[in-house]
Parts: C-alpha cells; sequence; structure tokens
C-alpha cells in the first residue's frame, strides 16, 4: 500500500525501556539511539510499501515539556534530522500521561484519515500497551503499522496483534539504531544465530 509513511515516538520509553530493561542504568550519550537511522530505516520501509516511489517519512517526536523547559541541544538535533519535536505540557498532575496522550491524540487522528479512504504507513516507536485501542482500529482500517522497539519488551497484548498484521522492527537487529552491541539476553531464531558474536 502506497501512501504518506508517519513516525511516531514515544522518547521516555524508549529511553526508559532502553536504560531500566537493557542496560539496568542510565545510558550513556553513545549507547542511545540514533535517531537519524531510525528515520532512514522508515524512509526505506515507506520506499518498499510504495515500490520505490515512496514520501519521505513525516517523523513526530514527542516530549514531555510539562516542567516549562525543554532540551533544546536535543530539539536541535533533531530539527536537523528531520523530526518535528512535539513539545506538550500536561496541567501538572502527576498521573497525566502527557505524551501517551498527545500519540493516543495522533494515532486516533490518522485512523480517520484511513477510514475516509486515505492510505498511510504508521510507524511506533514504544513498547507500552497504552496505545492497543488505536493500533488495532488503524489495522482495522487498513493501515500499515509497525512497531519499533526492543522485541523482547514490546507489550505482549501489543505484540500479539501481529496475528492482525501489526509489524514489529527491532531497534537494534532490524532498525541497526546503535553503534554499540547491547547487552541483550534474547532468544535467537537459530536462522540468525551467528556464532561469531559469541566468541
Amino acid at each position: 500500500m502506497s501512501g504518506t509513511s508517519y513516525l511516531l515516538v514515544d522518547g521516555e520509553n524508549i529511553d526508559a525501556t532502553l536504560g531500566m530493561s537493557v542496560l539496568g542504568r542510565r545510558p550513556e550519550p553513545e549507547e542511545r539511539p540514533r535517531w537519524d537511522r531510525v528515520l532512514s530505516f522508515c524512509d526505506r520501509l515507506s520506499d518498499a510499501e510504495a515500490g520505490g516511489q515512496g514520501d519521505d517519512t513525516t517523523a513526530l517526536f514527542f516530549l514531555n515539556a510539562t516542567s516549562g523547559h525543554m532540551p533544546m541541544g536535543f530539539v536541535q538535533a533533531l530539527l536537523a534530522m528531520d523530526y518535528r519535536p512535539v513539545p506538550l505540557a500536561g496541567s501538572g498532575n502527576q498521573e497525566e500521561k502527557v505524551v501517551d496522550i498527545g500519540i493516543q491524540r495522533t494515532l486516533d487522528a490518522l485512523a480517520e484519515r484511513v477510514e475516509a479512504g486515505e492510505s498511510a504507513q504508521v510507524l511506533l516507536g514504544s513498547h507500552d500497551g497504552d496505545y492497543i485501542p488505536q493500533v488495532e482500529r488503524l489495522l482495522d482500517a487498513g493501515a500499515s503499522v509497525g512497531v519499533l522497539g526492543f522485541r523482547e519488551f514490546v507489550n505482549a497484548r501489543l505484540a500479539s496483534l501481529e496475528s492482525k498484521g501489526l509489524r514489529l522492527h527491532d531497534l537494534e537487529t532490524d532498525v541497526d539504531a546503535f553503534t554499540v552491541a547491547l547487552p541483550r539476553v534474547r532468544i535467537i531464531p537459530l536462522a540468525d544465530f551467528d556464532p561469531l558474536k559469541f566468541i
């Protein structure tokens, strides 16, 4: 299916999963994803879907700016890589998931467009189960939907939507978003096993 390609990044979720679940500590700068590689991967997927005629991906990087401050160095870097930062401020309620709500609303808006007859490829950078209803709605409407993350940490109910056509793309092995090998322990399909990585 050709159409517009969208990347929605839940940066907080990716960073928290990398730090707490993969590394067990705060990531060093060289251990963080290379967001330009992520966007290049999405552009290649868009081209493949559209038979080489894909549009550039519209990349939205959601940030929690409730504190009233933004990491300006990071925002400038995102802009230089053709991401559009989306700094959202909540009401200050500790329970309010500002980034999640912003992404949910964006996914719903994209689903409305697809339901109205537009075609779209939607890629979500997150492991979070909070997006299941929106992802399911997009799939039901006929959108091509993928999730970018660490496969073993993607919410199980979200991952189960593979049966409805959801595609899971591993940030390290599929997207090649890192310049260093991460200390992950995960199931390796025998066909993908490279003993040279272990000896």
